[in-house]
């Protein structure tokens, strides 16, 4: 098996506005920040110098939500040269976007749309993931998504598709506990299963989040606290894993700082076990 060589940077947040300040100053008490990679994509303005500052006192991960490689529109070559000018800047552990397609004729739904588990549907991606990494000049890690569709054309299982990706485009693998949990709710599939199905020495970052429960199915909202099935889901990760960097992501409805920290110390206790 290959190894990604990337570092355990140990427990992280995602960094949002309401904690730009704390993070800033060094007073964050997490070891690593993860952030949204277009939202720091500009030359100047307080987003940026935000981010200067913090890369002072902590490792930085850049997390992209827009680069659509399951599109069959061109990859932005203009976005993938701001994407690789910040980089050169901030000097991340590594780069991350996800597996799905959220353009399509130039147009974007700003949404992270799942692809068909087919051959075609793989090397397309994966051809894609290759020409990516080498105008940033780096391997990234590819997440899965939450997903509220399935297509009848599938012929692999999405663990079996990620694998597969990895080996074919050489990146490494984003593995969310939450994103697993909320597709298999959705579909009525064995989220233990993907998570033992999925390749250990290709994933190099966990996210764990919250979603909300709407009934009939589960909506990826990272609006909530992590609810116990998918902390039950993440200690099964790691004891498969082992010790690999963990992100909590909130995006909406944001607590303060401390009770973020004090949940992130709850994966930790975990890993710790």
């Amino acid at each position: 098996m290959v190894s990604l060589m990337v570092p355990n940077l140990g427990f992280g947040l995602g960094l949002r506005p309401p904690h730009y300040a704390a993070a800033a100053a060094g007073e964050a008490s997490v070891d690593w920040l993860e952030v949204i990679s277009e939202n720091f994509m500009v030359d100047g303005g307080n987003p940026r110098r935000v981010l200067r500052r913090a890369r002072t006192h902590y490792p930085v991960v850049l997390h992209g939500v827009s680069m659509s490689l399951g599109s069959v529109d061109p990859l932005d070559r203009v976005y993938l040269a701001r994407l690789r000018a910040l980089a050169d800047e901030i000097d991340p552990a590594w780069i991350s976007d996800h597996l799905c397609w959220s353009s399509f004729g130039g147009h974007t739904g700003h949404d992270l749309w799942p692809l068909p588990l087919t051959e075609e549907a793989l090397d397309h991606v994966a051809r894609r993931v290759v020409e990516a990494q080498e105008r940033l000049g780096r391997r990234m890690l590819i997440e899965n998504v939450s997903s509220y569709v399935t297509y009848r054309h599938s012929v692999m299982s999405e663990h079996e598709f990620l694998n597969a990706l990895a080996e074919k485009a050489d990146c490494g693998l984003l593995l969310d506990v939450n994103n697993v949990y909320v597709s298999a709710r959705n579909h009525g599939l064995d989220a233990a299963a993907f998570i033992a199905g999925v390749n250990p020495a290709r994933v190099g970052q966990l996210h764990i989040a919250g979603h909300s429960d709407k009934g009939v199915y589960l909506l990826d909202t990272h609006d909530h606290a992590v609810s116990d099935p998918v902390w039950r889901l993440y200690q099964q990760t790691v004891e498969r894993l082992g010790a690999v960097s963990t992100l909590l992501e909130r995006d909406d409805h944001i607590p303060p700082l401390a009770d973020l920290v004090a949940e992130l110390r709850r994966a930790e206790a975990l890993a710790r076990a």
